[in-house]
Order: C-alpha cells, then structure tokens, then sequence
C-alpha cells in the first residue's frame, strides 16, 4: 500500500473545498479565453506524460540524477527533443532539474516507476495509446447516442476487442492494477471488515483486495471468485501475502452464477462497468449465492451532488465511450441494488474518492 497514514475522511473534504474555491479564483483571475486555452491544453499535458512514461523516463532516473546526454542515451531518443519534453513536465513539478543540470525524478515522477508501490506507468502509456484517443475522439457521437463507442468502431465489445489486442491488453491490465492499488489503504482504513466471517471478493482478480481485507482481519476468511484462467494465477500473489491458507479460489462467471457461502460479497470497480440491465443480473446472481441476510459491498467512484472537482465525472464519460455503462449516484446504486433484491443500508466515504456501497440482501 503507498501509505499506512490515512488522515481523516472530513480533512481531506476540507481540503478538497479549499482547493475547489482557490481553483475557481485562479479562473477568475485571467480572461477566459486564456482559462480555457489552459483547460484545452491539459489535453498536450496528459499526452507529454504518455510519452515519458512510453520512453521509461523515470526508470531511468530511478537510481539517480543524470544528465541530459546520459539521459537520452538509456532512453535511445534524442537529447534535444527529450530536453524539451522534459522541460515541459517540469513546469507541472512531475521532473526537476538540478543546479548542476541534470535531472532528476519528484514525487510526482516517482509514480510513473514501473516498480513504484503504486505505479501509473501503465495508466499513463493506456489512457494516451493512440487506440484510446481514437475512441475518446468520437465522445461526441457518444454523447449524442447515448451509446459507446468501441462496438461501432471495432465491431466487438470493449472487453471482447480489449483481449484480441495482446500489447494494449497487457497494458491495460497493469493500468487497472495500479489505479485499483490507490483505493485499497483508504477502504481498508474507512470500512469495517471485521463483522464478516467469509468475504467473498467477487472478479477479485489474482485476489489482490482480498488480500489487504485479510490482513486487516486475521480472524476472517476469504473466497476468491473470476473466471477460471484469471484465478489460475492467484495462488502466487495469495501465497505472497501470507494468506493462501486462508483463502478458497472458486472458477465460474458471474454472469451465469456466483459461488454461495459468504457473508459478505465484495464488488471493486465492477458494477460501474456494466449497463443497468447488465448490473441487475450481476448483483441478482450475488443475490441467489448470498441468501438472506447476508451483505453485498460495492467499492465504486459514487457520485456526489455537489459541483466540485470529482475524479469519477471523467471516469462517467470513459465508462460512456469504451462501454456504454457509467458511474452512478447513491440513489442509483440504492435502484439498482433494490430491482436485485437487497437494501442499500449506507454509503461509508472514505479518505479517497471511492466509497463502500453497503447493502442488505432482503
């Protein structure tokens, strides 16, 4: 996890309403062709990102400062051209150059490590592969048909073409366990796992949330569910994180059923991927394994009802384009919970912007 301090929820909502208004000043202060040039040109700073992180820039200045020579040689490219990418970046704090001018990895740069403890390397080189650009291009037939993109480019399902593309695949998949690593401290300090004696981590991948739930609950034990060639390879990172002997792996898809004997179901990232219809059958298969009684948890962006800055408005639009589903508001998750036969009991906010949808199966 990058960080066993979690400051409280309510701090970092202060924090957050403080850097809204200061955010909103600094609009006002310029014309508002020169604030929207800023917000257009964001565009160029997330593809200069992509293109550090296709390169290996922070790999390369993992072991210490080098100089542009020594810098360009270790990437193959050439020095003037990665000066200027560099001096770019710079200007958004994610390098730095020295007095003696070499250059050097921030904070920031850290992250785009391929080894960094929580690394967006591959969410970087994902979001600007030149076949995500492409998809987000159409959002405005997205937007006015209400319909993905993908299927009408590609001729299959987002998750269907994902997998026919072996390279993009790869980088996808390390994009998602990455990004997924920046939720597990927060709903790990924000949730109480501890009232559950079987958590059933449905899709749980190689079982990397079930893990870090386990370890905060030694008492508890866990069933990992996906589709048999995922689990295939989880026994390796269970066995890592010392709890295997505590873990039973079950092979299945959720669209046809869900394996039974939990007292609480856990869905990260999931449902949001799904059309409505498609989440229903979802959570009404976790509905016939569950039993009554037994609790079904959602780990998802949650929309607010306030204006302000929130991660999962983008995330809503990228779930539009590559798949026609969405991020959803409370009562949209209390809606489609209840069409599945549960009640939505609570949603716990954590330090992050995920929250834990917590659900009764009646």
């Amino acid at each position: 996890m990058f960080s066993p301090l979690i400051p409280p929820a309510r701090v970092v909502r202060a924090i957050e309403i403080a850097r809204h208004h200061l955010g909103q000043l600094h609009q006002r202060m310029v014309p508002p062709p020169a604030a929207m040039m800023e917000l257009i040109g964001n565009a160029w700073v997330a593809q200069a990102i992509t293109a550090a992180a296709d390169l290996g820039i922070a790999d390369a200045l993992a072991k210490g400062p080098l100089s542009i020579d020594e810098l360009a040689a270790a990437l193959d490219a050439d020095a003037d051209t990665v000066r200027r990418l560099l001096r770019a970046l710079i200007s958004r704090g994610v390098f730095r150059k020295l007095g003696d001018g070499r250059y050097a990895l921030t904070p920031l740069g850290d992250t785009l490590r391929s080894d960094a403890d929580v690394s967006l390397r591959a969410f970087a080189r994902f979001t600007g592969a030149p076949q995500h650009r492409e998809h987000w291009s159409h959002l405005t037939d997205a937007i006015r048909t209400g319909q993905a993109v993908i299927p009408a480019l590609r001729g299959k399902s987002a998750f269907e073409w994902i997998a026919s593309e072996p390279e993009l695949d790869e980088i996808f998949n390390d994009a998602m366990t990455g990004v997924s690593e920046l939720a597990i401290a927060p709903v790990i300090a924000g949730y109480d796992f501890s009232r559950y004696a079987t958590i059933v981590d449905v899709a749980g991948g190689h079982g990397r949330f079930l893990s870090a739930i386990l370890q905060a609950t030694p008492q508890a034990r866990g069933i990992l569910f996906d589709q048999a060639h995922v689990v295939a390879d989880a026994p390796a990172l269970l066995e890592h994180y010392r709890v295997a002997d505590r873990v039973r792996v079950a092979g299945g898809s959720f669209f046809d059923t869900v394996t039974e004997g939990g007292d609480a179901y856990v869905l990260k990232h999931i449902i949001h991927d799904w059309p409505d219809d498609e989440a229903v059958q979802i959570l009404g298969n976790m509905r016939t394994a569950a039993g009554p009684g037994k609790h079904v948890l959602l780990v998802e962006f949650v929309l607010p009802g306030h204006d302000r800055e929130f991660v999962g408005n983008w995330l809503d639009l990228e779930m539009l384009v590559g798949a026609g589903a969405r991020e959803r508001t409370a009562d949209q998750y209390g809606e489609l919970l209840g069409r599945a036969g549960f009640r939505m009991t609570r949603v716990v906010k954590t330090v992050s912007p995920v929250s834990v949808v917590e659900a009764i199966a009646v």
